[in-house]
């Protein structure tokens, strides 16, 4: 049992850190959106729809979802929402060593505090 759990825990954060990683990415790549006129956003829906990064960036967000829903099943949500506090670290690397930008120190300090803060809640 603890086996399994460790495992669903690990691809629940991966999934989680990749779709934030690639969903950046992909908004990136697409682009930021000015006109608001219905045609224009249907054009970028469009766009959307047919950027791979994005539509697999949606794939690892469902599998991040029901792999929280099965750990939810058999482990309880004060078990499994401290092990989320890895994503911080994930994603924050992702976006320094895959997306190239500039994370300071302040940055990771900050999520540095935040797994400590989630560790603390998982022990008491």
């Amino acid at each position: 049992m603890i086996t399994i759990t460790v495992i669903l825990v690990a691809l629940m954060v991966t999934a989680d850190a990749a779709s934030d990683i690639l969903v950046a990415k992909a908004m990136k790549q697409i682009g930021e959106v000015h006109d608001f006129r219905p045609r224009a956003l249907i054009k970028t829906f469009r766009q959307m729809a047919g950027n791979r990064t994005l539509m697999t960036g949606i794939g690892a967000a469902a599998i991040h979802f029901f792999t929280f829903l099965a750990l939810l099943s058999f482990v309880g949500l004060s078990y499994v929402f401290p092990a989320t506090a890895l994503v911080y670290v994930m994603a924050t690397a992702g976006a320094q060593f895959i997306l190239k930008e500039h994370v300071s120190r302040r940055r990771w300090a900050g999520v540095t505090l935040v797994c400590a803060g989630m560790l603390l809640v998982s022990f008491s």
